[in-house]
């Protein structure tokens, strides 16, 4: 049996950090129910601005479901495809620094030796491949709005 519990120690600080987490979002719960306004914010509130569509605090000037430019989704796709992008960064960063300041001129990660030059070549292709990509759509007009 001590065997059995030291096999799941290291997970135990995850499930303390799950059941404060639950304790804390259900004490938070109770507590807008037994101390939260009933009058205002509850069934019994009726009215136009119980009812009124809530916008920042904002009054609606025009209905929701009007067209937007479809520029604006170009600019997204473009930002998320960046972005995710550039995540591609953190998983080769500590490599190419392990490889980097090693005696050797190669590391071994997982069985595969890797040379200095072989990541920084990798790494100089990925952003070439960014920055066409980056040109393309420059040159196809997406950053502007005429």
């Amino acid at each position: 049996m001590l065997v059995a519990a030291t096999e799941f120690q290291p997970y135990a600080a995850i499930l303390f950090v799950i059941a404060v987490a639950v304790a804390f979002a259900g004490s938070v719960l109770i507590l807008t129910h037994l101390i939260g306004g009933k009058r205002l914010f509850g069934r019994d509130a009726r009215g136009p601005t119980k009812h009124g569509t809530y916008e920042s605090g904002v009054p609606l000037v025009t209905d929701a479901r009007r067209q937007f430019n479809v520029r604006f989704y170009i600019v997204a796709m473009v930002f998320l495809l960046f972005d995710v992008e550039v995540v591609f960064l953190w998983p080769w960063a500590p490599v190419f620094y392990k490889s980097a300041t090693s005696a050797t001129e190669s590391v071994a990660m997982g069985g595969v030796v890797i040379g200095k030059g072989f990541l920084l070549a990798e790494m100089a292709v990925f952003l070439v491949i960014l920055l066409v990509g980056y040109v393309y759509a420059w040159r196809k007009g997406v950053f502007q709005w005429d």
